[in-house]
């Protein structure tokens, strides 16, 4: 029983001094890439689009080691833990390579340097990635819950200063053309890319560390129609009965009413919903757009003008067709013809967005 044990805690430190050796090895790559752009040295950036190769063949090497580990071993428990967030840490590793390759042949082909502002905060950006990329490392070696948890809020400021810089490019006004443009922009989604793969290597740590897997996204769902005193209420409280585990609702209105529609608790009253602290709000006045996964017209018109969609909000527009009018039972009626259009379009989006088990 000694000899496999010793057996299995070799094979498994094997496993571990090549996986944290790809590591050193794309953190390099990510570096040089950013090293080459700011010193405008082809030959330098050429060199870390070759060595990707060798990153690639050692991913494979480790993919094959940990099939050989289970087949050979069995593992169980904690093993098991390690090897299965081995293979996905290693096909992090090896997109954060590819990244520093498309960086390099991005900046092989743009005409002009990369401004002096640009690439300070292309270096700035690129410590950032790379530090968190180290520490989630060294949270996944130490099975570190903690640190990984704490290195994963890194995460979010890296995606808000891409976010400025993708804006600050947009509105500048910089005399290059779209194509430059659009390779400066590549360049810096490459970078943030970095620290997306460096978040999913910390939730390798938790799982590791402690066996509890990711959880599941709650999706950030906004609803929105002209008034925002029915439909779109409506909508929000027949979400929130379906799929009160998988995301969160609301809505708002381009020119929303003083109150809700006397429609709604009617409505409410047949279907068994919570319309409770629904009231109307204005969409342009949101400061949390930012914020929506998905962002739904309900009633959308073609003469609305639309404020700027987040560039990572999905906009979505369902078409449903003229909003109720006439008399009570007029409403009610068409009511009752959307809620069914609703039910169908609302199952829909969750999931896709959650799966078959959303709830």
């Amino acid at each position: 029983m000694k000899l496999y044990e010793e057996r299995l805690a070799t094979d498994r430190a094997a496993i571990r001094d090549r996986i944290a050796a790809m590591g050193v090895s794309v953190r390099a790559a990510v570096n040089e890439s950013v090293c080459g752009l700011e010193d405008r040295d082809h030959a330098r950036l050429y060199r870390v689009i070759l060595d990707d190769h060798p990153i690639n063949r050692e991913s494979r090497a480790v993919d094959r080691l940990c099939h050989a580990f289970v087949a050979r071993h069995l593992p169980a428990a904690g093993h098991l833990r390690f090897v299965s967030s081995v293979l996905r840490l290693n096909i992090a590793l090896e997109r954060i390579g590819d990244y520093a390759v498309t960086i390099c042949r991005v900046g092989v082909q743009l005409a002009r340097p990369v401004p002096k502002s640009l690439v300070e905060e292309m270096r700035g950006m690129a410590d950032q990635a790379i530090e968190m990329l180290e520490t989630a490392m060294k949270a996944f070696f130490d099975a570190d819950a903690d640190l990984g948890l704490e290195t994963k809020r890194v995460a979010k400021e890296i995606d808000e200063l891409y976010s400025q810089i993708f804006h600050e490019l947009v509105d500048s006004g910089d005399q290059r053309t779209d194509l430059e443009l659009v390779r400066l922009l590549t360049i810096f989604d490459q970078l943030e890319r970095v620290s997306d793969q460096a978040k999913n290597i910390c939730d390798e740590a938790v799982f590791v560390a402690t066996g509890k897997s990711k959880a599941p996204k709650v999706y950030k769902v906004h609803f929105v129609d002209e008034t925002n005193s029915l439909v779109s209420p409506l909508a929000v409280a027949m979400a929130r009965k379906a799929f009160p585990e998988s995301g969160t609702f609301s809505s708002a209105g381009f020119q929303p009413a003083d109150a809700v529609s006397p429609a709604l608790s009617r409505a409410a009253d047949r279907l068994g919903l919570d319309v409770e602290g629904l009231t109307p709000s204005n969409f342009a006045d949101d400061e949390a757009v930012s914020t929506y996964h998905v962002i739904v017209l309900l009633q959308p018109n073609e003469e609305t003008d639309l404020p700027d969609i987040p560039f990572r909000s999905i906009l979505l527009r369902w078409g449903l067709g003229e909003p109720p009018s006439g008399d009570d039972a007029a409403v009610d009626a068409r009511v009752d013809e959307l809620t069914q259009d609703l039910r169908t379009r609302i199952r829909d989006l969750m999931v896709t967005l959650r799966g078959e088990d959303a709830s």
